[in-house]
């Protein structure tokens, strides 16, 4: 099979402000996967958390050195392609990308699209929420105002853990949900921007306001203290980046109710359903989320979104360049393609230019 590998960028409609930091476009990667006249099609986007990253160039080298590893496999050798992936130690975007391409290749091989592939019901969708960064209560409710008008959202995540503290949080939060329309539900998620008794305030203050679920309220460095944390919680608390993969699972299990899983940091759709098995067999729920993911990535993972209790896919509506489409959103709810495979069209050139990056 042959491999091709080029950059974009997209640029967000609004940038976006959590406790680590501000982003305002991506340069992600388009792997192809070429096959007995086929193509299937994944993405990689770069991110970091805290002292991970997984960086554009990285990235980028190692999709291009796979054009040669995989010249003499076919995408109908899953296992052994896995296997390879793993001797080479891709990182886990970078698996995502070939994983998500070779599901695609396999469902237009097949001509069906994965969610029935895998038998799934998408009348079993829950609604993706749509996320308001951390900034000033004004421009929150701005924020909000807009996504209401744009995506008839029925759930809204709001981004907390600002450096200005628990104060500028509350202050902000309050104006949302204010202006919080009814039957629109509210969802809180810090990205580990809280200490333990913040962390306890915030969930009873948030609590008394209809909050569902407190997402990664304590840094990862402070996963031990998660348990306490549950144990007093009024709030459901989800983990997120304390979770890539299923091996994270079994060691957050009775500290969290639940987890967030994202298509970069586990690795591809393979590992994604793994990971929902798993999380199932130790009673958590089970969140999807995105980075500064295309409808490519997106699309990928509302293939399995009647497996999961939330959504939060919303990235690709944010954009104001998403080279990919193919996706619906009805009443709030994202809805994969009928067409096989990912069923997702462009608009990108169709000779790869720029190329991936080939140094690290």
């Amino acid at each position: 099979m042959e491999l091709t590998c080029q950059v974009f960028t997209v640029h967000k409609r609004v940038s976006l402000t959590i406790s680590r930091g501000t982003t305002a476009q991506s340069t992600n990667l388009w792997l192809r996967v070429a096959a007995d006249g086929l193509e299937g099609w994944g993405e990689a986007a770069p991110f970091s958390i805290g002292s991970h990253q997984q960086t554009l160039a990285s990235l980028g080298a190692e999709l291009t050195a796979l054009q040669i590893e995989l010249r003499s496999y076919h995408p109908w050798q899953r296992q052994a392609i896995a296997a390879l992936a793993t001797a080479l130690g891709l990182q886990s975007a970078s698996r995502a990308a070939l994983d998500v391409a070779l599901w695609d290749w396999a469902g237009k091989a097949t001509g069906q699209p994965l969610w029935r592939l895998l038998g799934l019901d998408l009348g079993h969708i829950p609604p993706t929420s749509v996320t308001i960064g951390i900034s000033d209560p004004a421009t929150a409710q701005q924020r909000l105002e807009d996504w209401l008008q744009r995506t008839q959202a029925r759930a809204v995540k709001v981004k907390l853990g600002s450096p200005a503290g628990p104060g500028a949080d509350r202050a902000m939060f309050q104006r949302v949900y204010d202006h919080t329309p009814e039957g629109v539900s509210l969802s809180v998620d810090a990205n580990g921007g809280w200490d333990l008794a913040t962390a306890f305030a915030m969930a009873e203050w948030l609590s008394d306001r209809g909050v569902t679920y407190l997402e990664q309220p304590l840094p990862v460095s402070q996963d031990d203290q998660l348990g306490t944390l549950r144990q007093h919680s009024p709030l459901p608390i989800f983990a997120d980046e304390s979770c890539f993969c299923r091996q994270d699972i079994p060691r957050l299990a009775g500290r969290v109710d639940g987890i967030n899983i994202k298509l970069m940091k586990s690795g591809g759709l393979t590992e994604v359903l793994a990971m929902i098995h798993t999380a199932r067999a130790w009673d958590l729920q089970v969140m999807f989320g995105c980075y500064s993911d295309s409808s490519l990535a997106n699309g990928a993972m509302a293939q399995l979104s009647p497996l999961v209790d939330y959504l939060d896919l919303d990235s690709h509506l944010n954009l104001i360049d998403d080279p990919f489409q193919g996706l619906t959103l009805a009443e709030g709810r994202l809805i994969p393609a009928t067409a096989p495979g990912l069923g997702l069209s462009h608009d990108l050139p169709a000779t790869p230019s720029p190329p991936c990056p080939a140094d690290a």
